[in-house]
Parts: C-alpha cells; sequence; structure tokens
C-alpha cells in the first residue's frame, strides 16, 4: 500500500496535519483504537501524541480499502465511527471495534482498517510451505487451544499449510496486547533472555519454545518452526515491528 507523506485528520485532530512515519515504538491508534507498530500518521507537533495507524490514514483519505481480499462482494465504505446502532465486531478478528471501521454496503461486514489490508498468504523462508488466512479450520490455536473462538462471530485464523500451527487473528491481538501491557515490547526489556522466553511463552503457553542442550534434532527443528511461525504472523497482524519483532523472536538462533 503506498501511503501519502502527509495527512490532514479535520474531524479527530484538526490542528495539524500529520506525517508519515516509521517507528519502533508501540502506539495505540487514535483512530480504531488498536495496538499498531511501524509506520503510522503522527503530529509532529512534539506536545502532541495523536497518532494514526497508515491503513486507517489511508482510509480517511481515500474512504475505501485499496484492496480487500477476503470478502471480495462486498462494497466498503470508510466511516470515522459506526454508522450503525449498537456494538460492531470486526469479522476478521472477532474484537469489538471501537472507532474507524470499513463497512459493507448492506451493513453485515465490519473490518477494523488494518485487518482490512491483512495478507492472505505468507511464505515460510526457505520452503514452499504457506501460512494461510482462513474462515474455518479444524487446527486448535497455540494460544486458547480451540478450533473456534467462541461468540457469534468466529473470525480468521493463520493456519500453516499441514495444519499443525494455528492462530485466531483475535488471540494473538489480544496477546500482544497483553505482552505490551507487561512492558515486553521494549528493546531494552527484550535484550534479556529471559523477558525474550516470557514474552514467546505468552504467545504460545502450551509450546516449548526455549531450545535447550539434550534436544534431538526433530524437537529442535519443530521449536525453530514454531517460532518462525509466531515471528511471521505477529508481524502479519501487527505490521512490521522490525527491529523489535527481530529482537524477540532471535531465541530461536540460539
Amino acid at each position: 500500500m503506498a501511503g501519502l507523506l502527509e495527512i490532514h485528520d479535520k474531524d479527530g485532530h484538526p490542528e495539524h496535519k500529520l506525517q508519515l512515519e516509521r517507528s519502533e515504538v508501540p502506539f495505540i491508534c487514535g483512530g480504531c483504537k488498536e495496538l499498531g507498530f511501524g509506520l503510522r500518521y503522527q503530529c509532529p507537533n512534539k506536545n502532541c501524541n495523536y497518532i494514526l495507524h497508515d491503513e486507517c490514514g489511508f482510509g480517511l483519505q481515500y474512504r475505501r480499502p485499496p484492496t480487500q481480499k477476503f470478502f471480495k462482494k462486498c462494497d466498503f465504505q470508510f466511516h470515522q465511527q459506526n454508522p450503525l446502532l449498537g456494538t460492531r465486531i470486526c469479522n476478521i478478528c472477532a474484537l469489538d471495534i471501537q472507532g474507524f471501521l470499513y463497512q459493507c454496503s448492506h451493513g453485515d461486514i465490519d473490518l477494523h482498517p488494518h485487518c482490512a489490508n491483512l495478507s492472505l498468504t505468507i511464505t515460510l523462508p526457505d520452503s514452499n510451505e504457506l501460512i494461510e488466512l482462513r474462515e474455518n479450520t479444524k487446527s486448535r490455536c497455540l494460544k486458547c487451544q480451540r478450533k473456534e473462538r467462541a461468540g457469534k462471530v468466529q473470525g480468521l485464523s493463520y493456519v500453516s499449510s499441514d495444519g499443525k500451527l494455528c492462530y485466531h487473528v483475535a488471540c494473538l491481538k489480544e496477546a500482544c496486547l497483553d505482552n505490551w501491557k507487561r512492558g515486553y515490547f521494549q528493546l531494552d526489556v527484550l535484550a534479556n533472555e529471559e523477558n525474550k522466553i516470557l514474552a514467546l511463552q505468552n504467545l504460545a503457553p502450551n509450546q516449548v519454545v526455549r531450545p535447550s542442550e539434550g534436544q534431538s534434532s526433530n524437537a529442535m527443528k519443530g521449536i525453530k518452526l514454531l517460532i518462525t511461525f509466531l515471528k511471521l504472523v505477529v508481524s502479519a497482524i501487527l505490521g512490521e515491528p522490525f527491529t523489535l519483532v527481530s529482537t524477540l523472536f532471535q531465541i530461536s538462533q540460539n
């Protein structure tokens, strides 16, 4: 998605135009109210902390998603707040929508702007295997251990092509938000190896994430594959936190 270098949120932040920048620091988007990393639009005033996801800024400017890959039959329109009565749930992550959204003209499908831009497939490095964004899966989520999320809207999952690794988009967003609240998403904190393990274990609580002496080659290969999978889906869902993600997942190389 080609981003504009500058946008103006006349309703949410009329005082100053917002400038596109890249940051390693996590933030809460002032538009959709969701956690974000990487590219963002920020007020140049040092005393102001108004920030938007780049996807939220794109929607604000163009009123439509650049491409919508999953719900292809929907005609999506951008809204700064829900135009209909009641709570709206994102059909991709199955979490509440609290701010900016895309809504189908029929009013039956709603998406967070960032969720609307998720990749349908991710290729595993040095492999032809794919991680796919799926609506229905028989695999159990690495976080909640369930095949489906409870609730009216189930949301989507990222699943490895062999079906062995699966993560609900909602569960990953919740786990990353929890890691951020615990202070794990800070470079100085992640410099400590134990903090990396705690952050990774919070992402996959029922899996072995620590390589150790005496493990078989198959076990080591499984841990490496798991951590690569987590790295890719974290980057896909939160944007690309670059150094932060690389630092968090360096444990896989030890």
